[in-house]
């Protein structure tokens, strides 16, 4: 009998329960246990909705108040000593404290999850780290679902993957080379979870998908070595890409199964079959836990025979991807979407059912579920003879796009003195990323928007006085450039895919950013461009009330196509394309309103790279040129600003500085300016606003701690370089925090100015 498994659900809640809970808790407004409660309560419905929809192996520990990983870091006990753990259990604050910051100590560094938008808390380990069981946690969770009748799978992040996502916080210092520290906590955790009942745990290995040493590979033969005596079985889980030459590394660990994604890389079917030893048990990754197409049931059976045919049914299992963490949990809350369109998509809950309907008809035949194979088929046929998804006139102007329309008019060192001439600024000009809070007043104006209790005129004017409000607060702390706050808007992404056409959006598919911050990704799902002019009213509207200069805030095409749902009916680098044109326009028509500052924001940029290197170049040339693209309709005397958080840049700086942005601000005060490092050997020609505080914890910096920060940027860049600027937007947070960091920002730049003066 083939099973059908499920590698983990999402955790958020069908109303985003756990995010308001979480942060009731964070204004003390809830208690512990009532946000334990709440947490045992989203469990339960979890594990049953996985149960009810015929998954035969439901995971468990795939829950987290914040992050996997941090889940991990507080497990094996390595809490960064600034946050005064003394050992034992991990206290639930101190777990916070470690995502969030306290008033004391700063928040643990924060990157992406592999390539997805998902960020996870970046371990911090040294050759002093000492490891302990500080927190039982899977087996907490695996015997509350055995309570519950619902004998489940413990999930766990597998110790090779852990240590090399870790910073080490010496230089030259490995952290895998404490893997003989860590992996007799992990037999322990097994050997518990074993006295619990579990006869199987998934080992999450995504690191398998990497480009990996000689060395790296030795570590995990030595790591599956030491736990291959523990029990209970050990489902080793790969995923976001192909095993490749790993494979054969992989394949030869003496765990009991192995998972490969099909849908990232559905060539390494025929491969891993031949690979795995016959006693071994495979799990074929067919549905994408990625995206939110439905599943061509018919494609993916083809797979599943020859797997089959190949093995047998008995040593097979049915899974997505990955984790379903990535996608929203159910397609039947969405209610706006046209029939045409809902039978094109699958959210988590629907990915399930197609996951048992090709368990099912892996074990008694595809006629025992006919029905479900029938309107998958008609679903697939559907999509592609659907004329709203080709527009040939966009396919015709991205086809006459020019090597010429990517390059600005001059080069960075006469736009710079033309930029300063028109627009003349002082040292280290300060500015914001873009956001500004989004109060509970304003969520609740949208709201009432949204469902028709304040009409348009009002609702504008109540934006036209918020935003009147954040420029007489800019002007008043003398920031140079300024922001209009962006309260007309909901989502840097949403906000844009909303005034393009081949965009549609749901009402619930919110997926987990961070911690509490959930982003409900549009889907484009046809050719794409402009109708009309999206931002421009407003910017033109905020630079009317003020003599300084006035940034235009748009998002870049590759964070637009990376923060979507994209269509998979063509290539990525097209799609960006056609959104690189839309931008463009937009930058234009801001020209003509006047506004000299434009911001193209590309967080994703480096999210989007290609795990393997050999794929690196070809995304790069597309992804850089879609942004050039964008931002080369503007002239000199436009000054074309960009932003990017939580990522390293080191392997990357010719393709950063091929960007040619004049200004690029970047996340770096989690990193104490470390991330600048990648900056010095390469000698980067444009202009740098590195971050001087994280907008991302609750923590308000003094004016000393930033000018240190600032300080140190100006040992790795020119002074003449270095913008000021918080990390990020600061949408997330309250007027109470940001105005004195905005007051302890100005006063670090005027610091410098002084002391260069």
């Amino acid at each position: 009998m083939t099973q059908s498994a499920n590698l983990g659900y999402p955790r958020i809640g069908r109303r985003r329960e756990l995010k308001k809970v979480t942060e009731a808790y964070w204004k003390g407004d809830v208690d512990a246990i009532s946000l334990l409660d709440a947490a045992a309560g989203l469990r339960a419905r979890h594990w049953r909705t996985q149960k009810d929809a015929g998954i035969g192996i439901v995971p468990s520990n795939d829950f987290s108040f914040y992050d996997q990983v941090l889940d991990m870091t507080a497990i094996l006990g390595a809490v960064p000593t600034r946050f005064g753990h003394e050992g034992g259990r991990v206290a639930l604050d101190t777990y916070f404290g470690m995502a969030r910051g306290t008033p004391d100590a700063s928040a643990m560094e924060m990157t992406k999850w592999f390539d997805t938008n998902y960020h996870y808390i970046v371990p911090e380990i040294g050759p002093d780290q000492r490891f302990s069981l500080s927190s039982l946690k899977p087996v907490e969770e695996f015997r509350e679902a055995q309570a519950l009748g619902i004998h489940t799978r413990p999930v766990l992040i597998g110790p090779v993957t852990y240590l090399l996502l870790a910073k080490p916080t010496e230089a030259g210092f490995e952290p895998l080379a404490l893997l003989d520290r860590v992996l007799p906590l992990y037999a322990e955790l097994l050997a518990r979870l074993s006295v619990a009942g579990a006869d199987w745990v998934q080992m999450d290995e995504p690191a398998l998908a990497l480009d990996l040493t000689d060395d790296r590979c030795a570590a995990f033969d030595a790591a599956y070595r030491s736990l291959s005596t523990a029990t209970p079985r050990i489902m080793l889980t790969t995923y976001f890409g192909a095993l490749g030459d790993n494979l054969e590394t992989a394949a030869g660990l003496p765990v009991d199964g192995l998972h490969v994604d099909l849908v990232r890389a559905p060539g390494q079917l025929e491969a891993a079959l031949h690979a795995l030893p016959a006693d071994r048990v495979l799990s074929l990754g067919v549905v994408d836990g990625r995206n939110v197409w439905r599943c061509n049931l018919s494609g993916a059976f083809e797979r599943i025979e020859q797997a089959i045919a190949a093995r047998g049914p008995e040593r097979l299992q049915i899974a997505p991807s990955c984790s379903l963490l990535h996608v929203p949990q159910d397609l039947g809350s969405e209610t706006g979407l046209d029939d045409e369109l809902r039978s094109w998509l699958a959210f988590a809950d629907q990915k399930l059912a197609e996951v048992a309907a090709l368990a099912t008809a892996a074990t008694a035949g595809k006629d025992t579920v006919a029905d479900a194979f029938e309107a998958s088929d008609a679903a697939v046929g559907s999509r592609a003879q659907s004329p709203r998804i080709h527009n040939p006139a966009v396919k015709a102007r991205t086809a006459r796009v020019s090597d010429e329309a990517m390059n600005r008019a001059s080069p960075f060192r006469l736009r710079r003195a033309r930029q300063q001439a028109a627009t003349p600024l002082p040292a280290f000009p300060t500015t914001t990323i873009g956001s500004f809070p989004q109060t509970a007043e304003v969520r609740k104006a949208r709201a009432a928007h949204r469902r028709g209790r304040l009409d348009a005129a009002a609702y504008e004017a109540f934006l036209r006085t918020e935003t009147e409000k954040a420029v007489r607060l800019q002007e008043k702390l003398e920031i140079d450039v300024l922001v209009h706050g962006e309260f007309e808007r909901n989502d840097m992404v949403e906000y844009f895919g909303e005034q393009l056409d081949g965009f549609a959006f749901t009402e619930h598919g919110w997926v987990q950013s961070f911690g509490s911050r959930y982003v409900k990704p549009p889907i484009i799902f046809g050719d794409v461009s402009r109708p009309k002019p999206m931002t421009t009213a407003w910017s033109a509207y905020a630079q009317s009330l003020t003599e300084r200069p006035m940034k235009g805030m748009l998002t870049g095409p590759v964070t637009i196509l990376q923060w979507s749902f994209v269509r998979d009916d063509q290539a990525r680098s097209e799609t960006c394309r056609q959104i690189a044109l839309a931008i463009r326009d937009e930058v234009v028509d801001l020209e003509r309103c006047g506004i000299r500052f434009i911001q193209i924001d590309e967080p994703a940029l480096r999210e989007g790279l290609p795990l393997r290197r050999d794929e690196r170049d070809d995304y790069l040339g597309w992804a850089v040129g879609c942004f050039r693209l964008a931002a080369a309709g503007a002239a000199d005397e436009t000054q074309i600003h960009t932003h990017m958080c939580y990522c390293e840049f080191n392997d990357i700086m010719p393709s950063i500085a091929a960007l040619d942005a004049d200004v690029i601000s970047i996340e770096t005060s989690r990193s104490h300016m470390e991330l600048l490092d990648a900056f010095i050997g390469f000698s980067y020609p444009n202009d740098i606003g590195p971050g001087v505080y994280d907008i991302h914890s609750p923590r308000c910096p003094d004016a000393d701690e930033m000018a240190a920060l600032i300080d140190k940027a100006t040992e790795r860049l020119q002074p003449d370089q270095i913008w000021v600027n918080p990390d990020c937007g600061l949408k997330t947070r309250s007027w109470a925090e940001v105005v004195p960091a905005l007051e302890n920002m100005v006063e670090a730049a005027r610091r410098q100015r002084a002391r260069r003066s």
